[in-house]
């Protein structure tokens, strides 16, 4: 079984930075892909970045290029994203998830954790 818990969520600042991680027991030898998503109050879910578990091709929705970075250390079966230059409108709570198939479906999901960005 597939367990995903993510950390590192918090209050902060426009401008400021977090750093959230995505530790992933179970199966993790066997995931292709791991994304993060995020879900703001009243919005649907959406995609925000991913990257290929046994490489390091990563993509990232275009208002978070430049500023959110997606890195994995498999060693330690975590994911990582890096939030900086953080807005207002990127106050969601974030999800990690395990792509397992290649098919572009996540099957697994984390609890998520929140993010809250002041002005």
């Amino acid at each position: 079984q597939v367990q995903l818990v993510e950390s590192g969520g918090g209050l902060v600042q426009a401008g400021g930075s977090l750093r959230l991680s995505c530790a992933a027991s179970g199966r993790a030898f066997s995931f292709y892909r791991m994304g993060w998503f995020r879900q703001a109050p009243g919005k649907e879910r959406e995609f925000v970045a991913a990257i290929i578990w046994s490489g390091s091709r990563t993509s990232y929705t275009d208002s978070v290029k430049g500023r959110f970075t997606i890195s994995r250390d498999n060693a330690k079966n975590t994911v990582y994203l890096q939030l900086n230059s953080l807005k207002p409108e990127d106050t969601a709570v974030y999800y990690c998830a395990a792509d397992t198939k290649g098919s572009g479906s996540y099957a697994y999901w984390g609890q998520g954790t929140q993010v809250t960005v002041s002005s």
